[in-house]
């Protein structure tokens, strides 16, 4: 093999093993074993098992950002966006779930970026601007994008995973019920909302 023809190999192997048994129970040992390489070679390539775990999540947060980007680029209505960008996230959980596995398992530790909640938080910056506007033209507060933009976000990226793991229903299905819960919670919002548990003194 060229250069070139093993790294991708390793990163091959690496991606496998991070998708089926995490970051800390996977070794360099088995990498190069799996591999037919010796120890060497994966750190002369990636200068350990951190490196070659940064590489393979960088490649996984390329293509989901990928895809939520496109989903969310065309201006057709706040409600088409908000499909797009939740079939966006279950297309690659559907394609891909090596790779979705691999960016919500955890992180090696002191690495804050290069995971599944950095991906979620560009996510969230997206939307946040686009509910802003759909705040304004509704007469709605536009600072509580931030809080909103973060609920929905959250609501779709804890359903994937449990999606992922149980498949009983079909994406489209998922998608629609995500969608139907937060557009018609978004469309029913009180202009000033109140806790009835805390009346206000």
């Amino acid at each position: 093999m060229t250069g070139p023809e093993r790294r991708e190999q390793l990163i091959a192997v690496g991606r496998k093993l991070f998708a089926h048994k995490g970051f800390e129970a996977t070794t360099v040992e088995e990498v190069a074993a799996r591999a037919s390489v010796s120890k060497p070679v994966v750190y002369e390539h990636f200068g350990g098992k951190e490196g070659l775990y940064a590489v393979v999540v960088d490649r996984e947060i390329q293509s989901l950002m990928g895809s939520i980007s496109t989903a969310l680029e065309e201006p057709e209505g706040a409600r088409v966006l908000l499909e797009r960008a939740t079939l966006a996230l279950l297309d690659y959980i559907e394609n891909d779930p090596d790779g979705f596995r691999i960016l919500v398992r955890d992180s090696p530790p002191g690495q804050s970026t290069g995971s599944f909640a950095s991906v979620l938080d560009d996510v969230v910056v997206h939307v946040e601007h686009l509910l802003a506007a759909e705040f304004k033209q509704r007469g709605l507060d536009a600072k509580s994008a931030p809080i909103h933009a973060h609920m929905l976000v959250g609501m779709v990226a804890l359903t994937g995973p449990w999606w992922l793991d149980r498949r009983k229903f079909k994406k489209e299905e998922v998608a629609a019920h995500l969608v139907n819960l937060a557009w018609n919670g978004l469309s029913g919002l009180d202009r000033s909302p109140r806790l009835v548990t805390r009346p206000e003194r």
